[in-house]
């Protein structure tokens, strides 16, 4: 199995923004489906951004990944949660610990 510490940054970089121009092209994909599914989201990789930085605040590492500010992000594409996808997303975290 290939080292992912050995991976150069860089490419590390363009597959990281690249996986952010996606998710931001694919606002019908709910963060509550995307965490149901694989136990993160938009909002994750933007509290790992504010963590890995160390500087930023997290509506400034959110307006990074969402392409805007978190508040319109939600008022525009984020729909209301079912209690399916409530559940799903639950057992899914639990995977996470």
């Amino acid at each position: 199995m290939a080292d992912l510490e050995t991976l150069d940054d860089a490419v590390a970089a363009a597959a990281f923004r690249r996986l952010v121009w996606h998710l931001r092209h694919r606002d019908d994909a709910q963060n509550i489906d995307l965490m149901g599914l694989a136990g993160f989201c938009r909002n994750c990789l933007s509290d790992w951004v504010e963590e890995a930085d160390g500087t930023l605040t997290k509506d400034a590492a959110r307006a990074i990944i969402y392409g805007m500010p978190y508040a319109q992000w939600k008022a525009e594409h984020q729909s209301e949660a079912t209690p399916e996808q409530l559940e799903r997303m639950r057992q899914s975290v639990a995977k996470n610990a």
